[in-house]
């Protein structure tokens, strides 16, 4: 049996701010100055998300190649800045360079093989499974190679003495970073970890609970957040292990001594 998705009304919806007034009030009770952040953040997510809505409406009512290509471009331009401002250590224009074609080749490629092979939808630029199946495969990326670039430059900068010591000793480059680039590897899949050891019993994901609430089978949403999850931590790990691959050798020069600024 098919139900349709029940419509909130505006009343209700407004209602729903109701959340984020408990949350002003606590803020304030304790004495923690968040609340011009919180009210901006608020508004930002519901300005963003009634412009998205009715971009998305007119994108699928007329579906086209090239918007759906754009689309995604944008959003692997607006990921790639966002890994950029979120890194507190220094990076050099090579290894911004590295990150953005760690962040794209693996998150492109994850994408592509999803549409072709897993669902194989038609046609292949179809807004209604292109787009959000990049955005999850895109935003879930960006996070995974975040949490891999800052560990590592952390690592090299806090563990500095102890890579030096190792290539003095004789180590080759890849063998005196081993233990801090597996370190930053580890950081950056262990949330997608997380989240399918939790699948399920803790938590339902937003692609099975919205396609549930639209009136899918269970059963089929399942089959598409199984696909999904599975998609994301391949793109996950395929990022962040061409990032490692290409950045690591930029902390070393071509004597094998380890360097920090160097474009």
């Amino acid at each position: 049996m098919k139900h349709n998705m029940i419509n909130i009304d505006l009343w209700r919806l407004i209602a729903a701010y109701g959340f984020i007034v408990l949350l002003l009030a606590i803020v304030k009770r304790r004495g923690i100055r968040r609340e011009w952040k919180i009210i901006i953040a608020t508004t930002r997510m519901s300005v963003q998300l009634i412009l998205v809505g009715y971009i998305l409406t007119y994108i699928f009512e007329k579906p086209n190649p090239f918007i759906s290509i754009l689309i995604v471009l944008i959003m692997e331009t607006f990921a790639i800045i966002n890994i950029y401002r979120q890194i507190d250590e220094y990076l050099s224009k090579k290894m911004k360079t590295v990150i953005a074609i760690s962040m794209f080749s693996g998150s492109i490629a994850s994408l592509l093989f999803f549409n072709f092979v897993v669902v194989h939808f038609e046609p292949w630029y179809e807004p209604r499974y292109f787009i959000p199946i990049a955005g999850m495969i895109i935003g879930n990326s960006m996070t995974g190679i975040t949490l891999g670039v800052k560990n590592m430059t952390e690592g090299m900068r806090k563990q500095k003495n102890y890579v030096e010591g190792a290539l003095m000793l004789g180590a080759k480059p890849e063998d005196a970073s081993k233990s801090i680039v597996n370190s930053a590897f580890d950081s950056a899949i262990l949330p997608t970890l997380n989240n399918m050891l939790g699948m399920g019993i803790v938590f339902l994901p937003g692609m099975m609970t919205g396609q549930i609430l639209a009136g899918a089978s269970p059963l089929v949403a399942i089959e598409y957040q199984i696909v999904v999850l599975l998609s994301i931590t391949g793109s996950t790990a395929l990022c962040v292990i061409l990032f490692i691959h290409l950045g690591t050798k930029l902390f070393f020069n071509k004597r094998a001594q380890l360097v920090y600024k160097e474009d």
